[in-house]
């Protein structure tokens, strides 16, 4: 093989690996909001 195949060969497969190991650094952030402050009023009947 050519020395200029195996460099597009080397190129290719650094490349790949770098592509798949920044997939793993990935961080996830979960925003949990906060209950609400004030309570719906509950239906308790039209007597009561």
């Amino acid at each position: 093989m050519s020395k200029s195949i195996k460099l597009l060969a080397l190129f290719g497969f650094v490349t790949t690996l770098a592509a798949c190991g920044q997939q793993s650094t990935e961080e996830e952030f979960i925003i949990v909001e906060p209950e609400p402050i004030s309570v719906e009023p509950v239906y308790t009947g039209k007597y009561k």
